[in-house]
Formats: structure tokens, C-alpha cells, sequence
């Protein structure tokens, strides 16, 4: 089955701040133009079941392209108290507790990688089992964050490979956060 991944929209926040499950608006402008690009690429073929991530940045993007299913397994890793902060105010010492447990440490007392790795597995179990009694849809787009998108990559690869979930958890929070707003990545998922 074909996952098409689309990020969200570039948030209304001020650069460097830490945002990861804040329900931060969508710069309108950005709206616009990510959901312009996904219609002129004709990525998403119409009647594509999509799902979306619950926080407005994912959802509102979602709603422009048509029916949806949200999914709060798919929001991006609650950082707890180090949400809306800026990067520079959260203790160097925190964040380089974080960098010496990347899978377990939970970043302000909030989620750990590991955790959103298995909500995200969950969802993407689920969504397989789904479609692999439903033919008509060889795809589903799923509009959500450059977290989940990192997880979902390390998922397809990990799985394939027979890796325990945790290891895939550090897969994820190793790999380069390199996925622009608004950008698409295809998945190939196996069952």
C-alpha cells in the first residue's frame, strides 16, 4: 500500500521556539500554497482516503483536500513543559539528557520517542489491516508532522528489516530532521 506523507503547513511561531503537540494555527499564506502544490502535482489521486493529525496545522490542510478521518495517534510528540519555549531557555543540561537516552528520556516530562513510536505503529497496523480488505484504495494520503513522518520512514524500514520497536524509536529520533512544510514523502508499506 502507497502512504503519501504531506507535513503541515509552515505554524504561526516564532522561530527556534519548541512547538511539538501545541495546537499552533497555520500560516494562511502557507495553507494556500501547500494545498495549491498538492493540486497541481495531482500527489493525493481523488477519492485517496485521507487522514489527518487532530492540531490545526494538520487538519485545516486536511478539510481543504475533502473528506477526512482525524487521528490523534498521528500529532506530533507532546515536549511537556518545554513546549512553546524557546530552544535556548530549556536547560542544557535537559536537552543533553534527552541526546543520551533518545528512545526513553521524556523532554519535559512529556512523551518519549518510544512512546509516539508505538501510537504511531498502532495507527499504521490498524490502517493496513484496513485497506488490505478494501481494493479500491491502493493509497492514503496521511497529513501530519516531520516527528510522525520520521517515525513512519523508520517504521517501513525497521519493520522490513525485523527490528524490536525500540530500535526503531532510536531510528527515528537519530535521523536528520530534514522534511520542509508542506513537503510529500511516498511510503511503500508492507503488511
Amino acid at each position: 500500500m502507497r502512504l503519501i506523507l504531506v507535513r503541515h503547513p509552515q505554524p504561526l511561531v516564532a522561530p527556534g521556539v519548541c512547538y511539538g503537540s501545541s495546537d499552533l494555527p497555520a500560516a494562511p499564506d502557507d495553507i494556500v500554497r501547500v494545498h495549491t502544490a498538492l493540486l497541481a502535482s495531482a500527489s493525493i489521486p481523488p477519492g485517496t482516503p485521507v487522514y489527518a493529525s487532530p492540531l490545526q496545522r494538520c487538519a485545516v490542510l486536511a478539510g481543504r483536500l475533502g473528506a477526512h478521518t482525524l487521528d490523534a495517534r498521528l500529532a506530533e510528540m507532546d515536549f511537556g513543559a518545554w513546549e512553546l519555549r524557546s530552544w535556548d531557555d530549556i536547560p542544557r543540561a535537559e536537552v543533553d539528557a534527552w541526546a543520551a537516552d533518545l528512545a526513553n528520556y521524556r523532554p519535559g516530562g512529556g512523551e518519549n520517542v518510544l512512546q509516539v513510536a508505538a501510537r504511531v505503529a498502532a495507527f499504521r497496523a490498524e490502517l493496513l489491516d484496513q485497506r488490505q480488505h478494501e481494493d479500491q484504495h491502493p493509497q492514503s494520503a496521511i497529513i501530519c508532522h516531520a516527528g510522525t513522518i520520521r517515525v513512519l520512514m523508520a517504521l517501513e524500514a525497521g519493520l522490513k528489516a525485523g527490528l524490536p520497536l525500540d530500535e526503531i524509536a532510536l531510528r527515528a529520533a537519530a535521523a536528520p530532521h530534514k522534511i520542509a512544510y508542506g513537503e510529500t514523502v511516498i511510503l511503500e508499506a508492507v503488511a
